[in-house]
């Protein structure tokens, strides 16, 4: 009978060591295994070229390396690159290298499909068929980092959690990924570059305060008018806007870290007065920036990108109330980089 091998990096540092002293090793081969793993990012045991041939073929009996393939990728005029990636189990999500003159950014997925139901999404409309693990989400930024060195000569230097999927609805998986990237014993990236994007699980913002975690928070706003935010995003139903408010403090009591709005106007939809004014009072609230998105439109037609007229009096109200507001424009669009819930997200939104 075939033998089912355990995914190695679903294991501790502390369980490897236990692993090979419970093999008549040393604990020591669970720090060399452990950092073959995360900060080299071996993708096979036969790489792990400062272990003896008897500890590889240990290794290879008991455990797989369950790493991404990157199964196809495209590359934009502008130098956005786009990965579809393949899972072990074969199902794909994506993930979006996208690069200034001065920096490059990784946005990654956290869940296949997505949890949530916002209509104006692509993602949203594909079943959500499971979480990504921990190791799954660092590869992606592991592949990203690989690439940016290729193709620009320098290191990853931000990543987004604004991929395919809620991030908060894997919030360990995702509390974990961002362990390994942030650790000196896996890419050691500073968490101030690294930013999770929620459409406003209150609860989780809580949670996430709580836990005193060290990097950013947007959240995917589009409308603080909650008729208008029912509507096109249905499942805010059971997240209403006083209490995103309330979490949304907690949050910044509790960091004393700035909360980044994410908000696309639509033609018809929240391109008038009222929308304008709910938004410069709802961003008093706690200290924020607001990055106003160009939206890449899917087969729904009521959702259509509003005029430049809309865009300029949001600024203009946003302005004038001493609100941080830039426009953020579509990268990639010539191969429909799609990256997650609006497809277009920039790394600025970091700065």
């Amino acid at each position: 009978m075939e033998v089912t091998k355990k995914d190695i990096r679903a294991l501790s540092k502390e369980q490897l060591r236990d692993f090979f002293i419970q093999s008549g090793d040393q604990g020591f081969r669970g720090n060399q295994v452990y950092e073959w793993l995360w900060k080299k990012g071996a993708h096979d045991f036969d790489d792990m070229t400062n272990l003896s041939k008897q500890t590889r073929a240990l290794l290879q009996q008991h455990f797989e390396i369950r790493h991404i393939n990157v199964d196809q990728m495209q590359r934009s005029d502008d130098g956005t690159v786009k990965n579809a990636v393949r899972l072990h189990d074969g199902l794909i999500v994506e993930s979006v290298l996208i690069p200034t003159e001065t920096r490059t950014t990784a946005c990654v997925s956290s869940q296949v499909g997505c949890s949530l139901d916002c209509n104006f999404c692509a993602t949203a409309r594909l079943k959500r068929m499971r979480n990504l693990n921990a190791d799954e989400i660092f590869d992606q930024v592991k592949a990203i980092d690989t690439e940016s060195r290729a193709y620009y000569n320098r290191p990853l230097s931000n990543i987004v959690f604004m991929g395919m999927g809620e991030p908060l609805m894997n919030y360990n998986n995702v509390l974990v990924a961002i362990d390994r990237i942030t650790s000196d014993e896996g890419l050691g990236m500073s968490p101030k570059r690294i930013t999770v994007s929620t459409s406003g699980i209150s609860k989780m913002i809580r949670k996430m305060a709580d836990d005193g975690v060290k990097f950013k928070l947007a959240v995917s706003l589009h409308a603080a008018i909650e008729d208008i935010r029912n509507e096109i995003m249905p499942f805010t139903k059971n997240f209403p806007l006083t209490e995103l408010k309330q979490a949304l403090a907690y949050w910044y009591q509790k960091t004393k870290s700035r909360v980044t709005y994410e908000y696309v106007v639509w033609k018809g939809i929240n391109d008038h007065k009222q929308a304008i004014d709910a938004l410069v009072q709802f961003c008093k609230y706690v200290p924020c920036k607001v990055n106003l998105i160009e939206y890449n439109a899917i087969d729904d037609e009521r959702f259509q990108q509003a005029d430049e007229k809309a865009i300029n009096a949001y600024i203009a109200a946003l302005e004038a109330n001493s609100i941080v507001v830039k426009v953020r424009r579509s990268r990639g669009k010539d191969i429909d980089a799609a990256c997650g819930q609006l497809a277009n997200k920039e790394q600025s939104i970091n700065t």
